[in-house]
């Protein structure tokens, strides 16, 4: 399936916000809004929302040449309290700016800001969609620990109060 997304992508280019994102340089959201503001020329014409990149066309952003990017990139990290699964710059304690990796990565899901543990984070856009989308109806297990004894405390506060 994967080479017949690749042919196809071969044959009838890909999606310059896709291109740009898959090249690292930005999300496919901010990538439209960049082709809005006139910094993205591909051949030497501005790119306008919706075109496609074939292979060997020359892609610029901002005055510098783009080119994809082909290393595929997965990471298994173990995720401390306090960091938040997001790659959004403004939340001071994201995982991208904990991590501080040299290339463009994003979480594969979340963990709270409050719990630990494995998450994955990638470069590889269509295999995060392909794992994440309900539609593909894949199986979610969660382990969750809880302190049994102190749950247990104040239910029975709260029931000696009236309030269960």
């Amino acid at each position: 399936m994967q080479m017949d997304i690749m042919k196809r992508e071969q044959q009838e280019g890909i999606r310059i916000n896709k291109y740009l994102s898959e090249a690292g340089i930005c999300s496919r959201r901010a990538a439209d809004r960049e082709i809005e503001n006139g910094n993205v020329w591909i051949d030497g014409r501005q790119a306008v929302n919706g075109d496609r990149v074939l292979p060997g066309m020359k892609v610029i952003f901002c005055g510098k040449e783009v080119h994809p990017e082909t290393e595929e990139i997965m990471i298994a990290f173990h995720k401390p309290v306090g960091i938040v699964c997001t790659a959004e710059k403004r939340e001071k304690q994201n995982i991208i700016d904990f991590i501080n990796y040299p290339k463009r990565i994003y979480p594969v899901g979340r963990l709270d800001k409050d719990s630990e543990g494995l998450i994955l984070l990638t470069n590889q856009g269509d295999l995060v969609n392909k794992m994440m989308r309900a539609g593909n109806y894949h199986e979610k297990e969660y382990v969750v620990g809880a302190n049994i004894a102190g749950f247990l405390k104040v239910a029975k506060a709260m029931k000696a109060q009236g309030t269960v």
